[in-house]
């Protein structure tokens, strides 16, 4: 489980997150259980929050050939902001 963190905003922001697992080649292994990802988020003024992502790594990784030079993998997001609101719904 990765726990990623969204720095405060003095906004209110909605949005949503995309994932990238590089190297890309390795991204057939790499399978999403629960993810923040699957839906919209929003995040309140100044408000920091941890989003939990739980994932595998399919053990066919490991037998395949084309797998031999990669010693790792990263898992990247990039958010995307859908909607700003000026105030704090009440």
């Amino acid at each position: 489980m990765l726990r990623p963190r969204f720095a405060r905003d003095p906004q209110a922001v909605t949005g949503v997150s995309t994932y990238n697992v590089t190297p890309q080649k390795a991204g057939i292994y790499f399978n999403k259980i629960q993810c923040f990802c699957f839906e919209e988020q929003r995040l309140r003024p100044n408000e920091e929050i941890d989003m939990p992502v739980f994932f595998y790594i399919d053990r066919e990784f490991a037998t395949d050939p084309n797998m031999r030079d990669v010693s790792s993998l990263t898992l990247s997001y990039t958010f995307f902001k859908v909607s700003e609101e000026d105030h704090e719904e009440g």
